[in-house]
């Protein structure tokens, strides 16, 4: 089973977990950035944390055999914070970059007009940059908030077709459907969606457009999830090639939407930038 996790937060996970990941199948990912935990006082601070999605992050992934992208952008929550908004107009000399490919995560949290001007400026940005964009929908009033999600969309000039509207769940997911975007599922040991509820939307509506994710981040969340999804198609009656039409196959489509999807691994080396994080070696 080869699997691609198209949505977790590597920067909170340990060594433990790449290893654990690439031993159940995981071999490619893409990190959003987002919420750190604790709020951040400047831009400065977002700067150096893109900086590490884009460098210290895909070297870390690479010594355990993983292709690491990722997604950058001003984060909902952090988009009520005037401190953090200049962060808009920084993105634009990161988004160029190679390994970027997508905007993300955008959306919303709380529903405030602060959001709606951070989601709309960040549309545009993915339009003016070719880039698809990773859309967070709320975890609180999720139908309307998903709802107003869309409306935002088709004020936009990114299609519907270049946008993954993530943490759906079975409230959401035919609206979701219906909107043209792609569905993305978050999937979690107690919130969010589970396993179980996962293969009950897939056996409603299918595989097409259907991205699963583990959302791994600083709080309860399991790395493995997306392996677990796999287990539990095969186990209710999917074939092979759903599981990977899934896992793999529909977040390469999307991703590589960017036109910069690289999966063959290079070799990642032994230092990044003079410095080792190899423990015990020789």
């Amino acid at each position: 089973m080869r699997i691609f996790d198209p949505h977790i937060h590597m920067t909170s996970r340990t060594t433990d977990d790449y290893e654990a990941m690439y031993d159940a199948g995981v071999r490619a990912l893409v990190e959003p950035s987002f919420w750190l935990g604790q709020p951040r006082t400047s831009p400065a601070s977002f700067l150096d944390y893109f900086d590490a999605l884009l460098g210290w992050e895909p070297f870390r992934a690479a010594q355990y055999g993983i292709a690491h992208h990722c997604a950058l952008a001003l984060n909902p929550k952090e988009a009520n914070d005037p401190r953090c908004t200049p962060v808009l107009d920084a993105l634009p000399r990161y988004l160029v970059k190679d390994s970027v490919v997508a905007v993300g995560e955008i959306g919303y949290d709380s529903m405030t007009p602060a959001e709606d001007t951070a989601l709309a400026a960040q549309l545009q940005l993915a339009a003016d940059h070719g880039l698809p964009a990773l859309v967070h929908t709320p975890h609180r009033d999720k139908l309307a908030g998903l709802r107003r999600t869309v409306d935002v969309i088709r004020e936009s000039h990114l299609p519907p077709e270049r946008v993954l509207l993530d943490h759906l769940n079975e409230t959401t997911v035919k609206e979701a459907a219906d909107s043209g975007a792609w569905l993305g599922f978050s999937i979690y040991p107690d919130t969010k969606m589970d396993e179980d509820r996962m293969v009950a939307v897939l056996k409603n509506h299918g595989t097409e457009r259907v991205l699963v994710n583990s959302a791994a981040d600083w709080g309860r969340s399991d790395p493995l999830k997306t392996r677990r999804v796999g287990d539990a198609m095969l186990a209710a009656g999917f074939t092979d090639d759903d599981v990977d039409q899934v896992l793999w196959r529909n977040p390469v489509a999307f991703y590589g939407l960017s036109g910069r999807l690289h999966l063959d691994l290079p070799d990642p080396g032994t230092l990044h930038e003079g410095n080792s994080i190899l423990r015990g070696g020789e």
